[in-house]
């Protein structure tokens, strides 16, 4: 388990917190690995019955760490095997999920979202998602999904052209329930987290089912997204569009 990402209970609320604000959260394999532990850890807890994830004051996300990318770019595996796992885990979740979003969610940072069941977000957080622009293509099955839930142009807008979105855009999109100030970001996160673990576990869990659908067909575009992604990393494209988003040496 890495440092960079903070696992805490309390009570039927398990919190896991993106800790790496110096990068203001951008993600390593590692820390994909620990998220994913911290979900199938609380998938086989009864106890614990909703999940809140978190990040440092003003960034939720970065999204993927550039550095991690460049050296897949570079290897033969494509998108890493700890990556691919997170996003099956996070799919499969069957314990509600809430998103407390402050700042930045860049990336894997918004497209995670579409995975959580409720979503607060501070009146100044920005969701950006510059695939194309880096070489790439969508992943955590958000091809399939923001289509679905804003419809072909925001989806296009959004994961395709890379045009950020407000707060109240990501609201009006169908990927935020709530805005509320910064200060209050988690507070009310909390708020509709505690609503939401004590409901009835077994309407709770039917419910969330019937609204989520087959799990097949996620799992079967976050492969398919996996496979393109394998593709891209190996193109010209890509590792030429790398450097204007990386870390400049001081």
């Amino acid at each position: 388990m890495t440092d960079l990402i903070k696992v805490t209970d309390d009570e039927a609320i398990r919190t896991v917190r993106m800790n790496r604000p110096d990068k203001r959260n951008a993600l390593t394999l590692a820390m994909y690995t620990a998220m994913a532990d911290a979900i199938e850890d609380a998938g086989a807890r009864k106890a614990i019955r909703c999940l809140v994830f978190a990040g440092a004051p003003g960034a939720f996300s970065a999204g993927n760490d550039l550095q991690d990318f460049v050296q897949m770019a570079s290897g033969t595996g494509g998108l890493g095997e700890p990556i691919v796992r997170f996003l099956h885990v996070l799919a499969g979740c069957e314990k509600p999920l809430v998103a407390a979003v402050a700042g930045n969610a860049v990336g894997v940072g918004t497209t995670m979202l579409l995975h959580c069941d409720h979503v607060v977000a501070s009146s100044d957080a920005r969701f950006s998602t510059p695939f194309v622009s880096l070489g790439l293509v969508p992943e955590a099955a958000s091809s399939l999904i923001a289509p679905r839930r804003m419809g072909h142009a925001r989806a296009f807008s959004l994961l395709v052209m890379g045009r950020p979105m407000n707060a109240a855009e990501a609201k009006e999109a169908g990927i935020v329930n709530t805005v509320v100030s910064p200060a209050d970001v988690e507070a009310e996160a909390y708020k509709a987290a505690r609503e939401i673990a004590a409901l009835p576990p077994e309407a709770l869990l039917a419910s969330r089912r019937l609204l989520r659908g087959p799990l097949e067909g996620i799992v079967a575009r976050i492969d398919e997204e996996a496979d393109h992604y394998r593709t891209r990393l190996k193109s010209a494209e890509a590792p030429a569009a790398f450097p204007p988003f990386l870390p400049r040496k001081r």
